[in-house]
């Protein structure tokens, strides 16, 4: 393993990591297997170019905002803000949606920590080694980098959110967007993660939408119905009820 000045080098141990999956491919044989590995290999090539492009661009307009924003979506609170605004000022649509996207964030960090980040153990990139200026640094997290977390679960609620308010879904995306690019911009992920971590929330908060949508119904009807006392008819339904009763009585 490359190391630089007695510390691990983490863009040698993604170039391994890339290597070891090529290998794998190759051994499978064949012109598929061949173009997997190529393809494999200029993918990983691409991704540490846009992000040492990105690293060395100066930005300084751009700087501040885009740290503030990537804070903003630790541990979800972005997106856990904006669900408390719906389910206060939406109606019922507005709780709906906000439950709907509540819990497609924590099926899909569930997935992507206990699961894909396990599977896949990217290290982070070296940000200073990159050249990323100090002013745009946020607290470097302690997982691995594949896929981007925040990524992840700013797709899945705004596509959760977006089944029951279509317009309100498209804004959120493009901010989930912007919070997928803030963790690039900062130096903490390389742009092949957030592009990962923005399909696989988009793609765990339809489907957690979805079963949503085929839970069955609660028996609000019967339940709030229970005490409630029935309405009397009003004077004009008495009068014509009675009118009906004399009108049956009266000789032929």
């Amino acid at each position: 393993m490359a190391r630089r000045g007695g510390t691990r080098d983490p863009a040698a141990e993604t170039e391994m990591v890339a290597q070891l999956l090529a290998d794998s491919l190759a051994s499978l044989g064949g012109q598929v297997g061949q173009q997997a590995v190529e393809g494999l290999r200029e993918l990983g090539a691409v991704d540490r170019a846009v992000y040492s492009a990105v690293a060395t661009t100066p930005t300084p307009s751009l700087d501040e905002p885009l740290r503030r924003l990537s804070d903003a979506a630790n541990n979800s609170r972005l997106w856990l803000a904006i669900a408390a605004g719906l389910a206060v000022a939406g109606g019922r649509s507005g709780r709906r949606a906000a439950v709907r996207g509540t819990v497609a964030i924590g099926v899909t960090s569930a997935l992507v920590n206990l699961v894909v980040k396990s599977a896949w153990a990217r290290q982070r990139p070296d940000r200073a080694g990159a050249g990323v200026p100090r002013r745009r640094e946020v607290r470097m997290p302690a997982s691995t980098s594949f896929p981007s977390g925040h990524a992840a679960s700013g797709f899945a609620f705004a596509s959760a959110i977006g089944r029951d308010q279509p317009w309100l879904g498209l804004v959120l995306r493009f901010l989930a967007a912007a919070v997928a690019y803030s963790r690039v911009h900062t130096g903490v992920h390389y742009p092949g993660d957030a592009v990962v971590g923005s399909l696989i929330g988009e793609g765990t908060g339809q489907a957690v939408a979805g079963l949503m949508d085929r839970l069955p119904p609660t028996r609000r009807s019967s339940r709030s119905g229970r005490g409630e006392q029935r309405e009397p008819p009003d004077a004009e339904d008495a009068k014509d009820a009675k009118d009906a009763e004399d009108a049956e009585g009266a000789p032929g």
